[in-house]
């Protein structure tokens, strides 16, 4: 299940009524902006009980494509690693 920026408003503006959407929708762009820039500048997040952002830098190395079995050079690249917390794992995955 995935979760897009507007449900996640819409769940906040029902969890909090006396909040007004539009200052809802800024404070969800300033939120994400901050965690987009925290990984630019290769920074980890961590949002406790709930999850944590790790970037990662993946080394160049000499890959081989599946089909042709021709190898690649893949380039070094930034990866992000994410694992959630055991809190919010085991209320995920409660039978309701």
């Amino acid at each position: 299940m995935s979760v897009t920026k507007l449900d996640l408003i819409i769940q906040l503006a029902d969890a909090y009524p006396g909040f007004i959407r539009s200052d809802l929708t800024r404070m969800v762009d300033i939120v994400l902006l901050e965690i987009e820039g925290s990984l630019k500048r290769n920074e980890s997040v961590e949002l406790r009980g709930v999850f944590s952002l790790r970037p990662r830098l993946q080394k160049a190395r000499i890959s081989r494509n599946p089909k042709t079995n021709q190898k690649v050079n893949t380039p070094e690249k930034r990866a992000i690693l994410f694992r959630e917390s055991k809190e919010w794992s085991k209320k995920i995955n409660e039978k309701t």
